[in-house]
């Protein structure tokens, strides 16, 4: 949907005139969360079908005027993008595999008939923002800049059809570490009344209308005790398909790592992808294949499934210490966290705070 007339990526800044005092933001930093609090500066670009993306800036952190009659407030047409921006030693900001993020927003912008942002415009945002907002990238332990890129419908009309106004954002957030008393295993809750997406819907897109549609069996997670919620195929309610926001993997006894594959209703996870690669290279046969809830069960309880653990950008790698639904539940091992989770998280995690070789070619300096 990018028209031609989309000219070369090219931004100008515009300072924020009050930023946070250098003591202000290291109160933060010391303590920064997980999404709750946010940089100076924001990026902004808008289209149109006549002029394609343009006025491309960073301009100072703050609200949004939203007309009452805009169209994403009334048709949930918007996407969204999540990559964090890492510290090293040295000082340096390097993000991790950027390109894929763009694409997959291209993807995503297809589904939900949204104009595709080229690279250049996505990777520009993403540099220009961590630029201007460099002293926000924390460092020390498993720290991070939270980088959210997201696009919405902003033209002012009721009707269902394509937006013909869209605006694209990037906004950041500085990010401790999700653990920060150590990777501890969570227990995951089984929906049995919900799905999170269907054949030919919106499940490889990354649109908030699919976690919208998670948050009620995530509450019920919740008050069963349990930090999230595994979703089976809508159809059969048979083949697990993922968590409400994170992809599974399954450790088998032989070593080899299996993970339900891509069916449309999945969402293309680039930690679960850069893990599939992680896992090969140490040495573990990757699987990609349906995973039926009974061999969950089974498996954990006969001993082939020795491990289970989910990925996502957030948490990068969370050990499954239980699955559990109304009246049971399925222990893999003894329910902590296993050695070839961890061997895979410490790899990803040395590789993405630059502790480890890049053999891969996935790290990008942006400061």
């Amino acid at each position: 949907m990018t028209p031609m007339t989309t000219p070369p990526y090219e931004s100008r800044r515009d300072p924020h005139p009050a930023p946070r005092t250098p003591s202000e933001r290291e109160a933060i930093l010391a303590e920064p969360g997980f999404g709750v609090h946010f940089t100076d500066h924001m990026f902004l670009a808008e289209w149109t079908p006549d002029s394609g993306w343009r006025d491309a800036r960073v301009v100072p952190y703050g609200p949004l005027s939203i007309d009452p009659a805009t169209a994403v407030l009334h048709y949930a047409q918007e996407i969204f993008e999540g990559l964090k921006a890492y510290s090293h030693a040295d000082g340096s900001v390097w993000l991790f595999r950027p390109e894929e993020n763009a694409a997959r927003l291209r993807r995503s912008a297809h589904r939900l008939a949204l104009p595709e942002l080229p690279d250049e415009w996505f990777l520009g945002s993403i540099r220009d923002l961590v630029t201007a907002d460099r002293a926000w990238v924390p460092h020390g332990g498993e720290t991070s800049l939270y980088l959210r890129p997201f696009m919405f419908a902003s033209e002012v009309f009721l009707g269902v059809r394509p937006s013909k106004h869209v605006t694209y954002s990037v906004i950041a957030s500085p990010a401790g570490a999700y653990f920060p008393g150590g990777v501890r295993p969570v227990s995951i809750w089984l929906s049995s009344d919900y799905s999170r997406a269907a054949s030919g819907g919106t499940g490889a897109a990354k649109c908030g209308g699919n976690y919208a549609a998670s948050l009620l069996p995530q509450q019920e997670a919740i008050d069963n005790g349990c930090a999230q919620v595994a979703f089976l195929d809508a159809e059969k309610h048979r083949w697990v398909e993922e968590l409400g926001g994170m992809n599974l993997y399954f450790v088998q006894s032989d070593g080899s790592i299996v993970t339900p594959e891509l069916t449309g209703s999945i969402l293309e996870g680039i930690t679960r992808d850069s893990i599939l690669q992680i896992a090969r290279d140490l040495g573990h046969e990757v699987v990609e294949r349906r995973v039926s809830i009974d061999e969950w069960r089974d498996g954990t309880a006969d001993g082939t499934i020795t491990e289970v653990f989910a990925c996502g950008t957030a948490a990068v790698v969370t050990p499954v210490g239980a699955l559990k639904w109304d009246g049971g539940q399925a222990v893999a091992g003894d329910g902590e966290a296993g050695k070839v989770t961890m061997d895979v998280r410490s790899a990803l995690v040395d590789l993405q705070y630059g502790r480890a070789d890049d053999p891969h070619g996935w790290m990008r300096q942006v400061v």
